[in-house]
């Protein structure tokens, strides 16, 4: 069983207000921050701690991307 997560904790882990940096992806939460592309919780025009399921249809990259990121929890 996963740890859930609100919408509002995850807004918390975006590299400033913490030092998680997580996004949401159909669900799913994970955990961005190893990556040096979302250093201080943004990446292009995106922003850590939000959902990114819609965003991600406008992306030059497909969802395999998240399989490289662990996963946190799920986001209700």
């Amino acid at each position: 069983m996963s740890k859930k997560y609100t919408k509002s904790q995850l807004a918390l882990r975006n590299g400033q207000d913490r030092d998680e940096i997580w996004v949401a992806f159909r669900g799913i939460i994970y955990d961005v921050g190893a990556s040096r592309l979302w250093r201080n919780g943004k990446h292009y025009e995106h922003w850590a701690g939000q959902d990114l399921t819609e965003e991600l249809k406008n992306a030059p990259h497909t969802d395999k991307v998240f399989e490289k990121f662990s996963i946190v929890g799920e986001l209700i």
